[in-house]
């Protein structure tokens, strides 16, 4: 079986961070409305970082995920054909302290949508080059490591403009139908 490594955040789901974003500063932002993969940097001033750092301390930001459309249905026709392991940080920069409670957030978020994933291939670390795979889906172009065979972007609100070298595929420009193209690419000998 070939080895597949799969990222979680903005591939399978948005987590509640820019829900938090939103209730910490009592704003209504969409995730559309960001072109920039740090959005924290947008919604929070600075002189409110460290106040917004408590607040997430406090909050499960993958209790009520928002997974992406077929993400799942896809996800699991796919671990028929693949040996899939899921490769995703839980580290949060601005807050390395409290980054602890997103392992095991992420990993109750994991099973409990994805319980046909085998956990023992969970992998969390911000350095992902760092696996051999064959294939590697990820929505950000510096995650993706030289020696994969098949590197699929997949489609965020912040990688629209993203120039890609020869080596690295998009799964189209929209994430709502970013799984679907994801099932063409990578079974589309099941469906021939």
């Amino acid at each position: 079986m070939k080895k597949l490594l799969l990222d979680v955040d903005e591939v399978i789901t948005f987590s509640g961070f820019l829900e938090a974003c939103n209730d910490f500063m009592h704003t209504n932002y969409g995730i559309d409305d960001f072109t920039d993969y740090y959005i924290d940097q947008i919604c929070i001033p600075n002189d409110r970082r460290e106040e917004f750092n408590k607040f997430l301390n406090n909050r499960n930001l993958y209790e009520n995920p928002n997974i992406l459309p077929d993400a799942i249905d896809v996800i699991r026709k796919l671990n028929d054909v693949y040996d899939i392991y899921i490769c995703s940080s839980c580290v949060n920069p601005m807050n390395i302290e409290g980054s602890g409670r997103i392992f095991r957030d992420k990993y109750n978020f994991l099973i409990k949508y994805l319980p046909f994933l085998n956990p023992e291939h969970f992998i969390f670390t911000s350095i992902k080059n760092i696996f051999k795979a064959d294939i590697q889906i990820d929505d950000r172009v510096n995650n993706f490591d030289d020696d994969v065979d098949l590197k699929i972007l997949f489609p965020s609100y912040h990688n629209k403009d993203e120039v890609l070298d020869n080596n690295i595929i998009r799964a189209g420009y929209d994430y709502h139908n970013g799984w679907k193209e994801i099932e063409k690419i990578l079974l589309k000998d099941l469906h021939e």
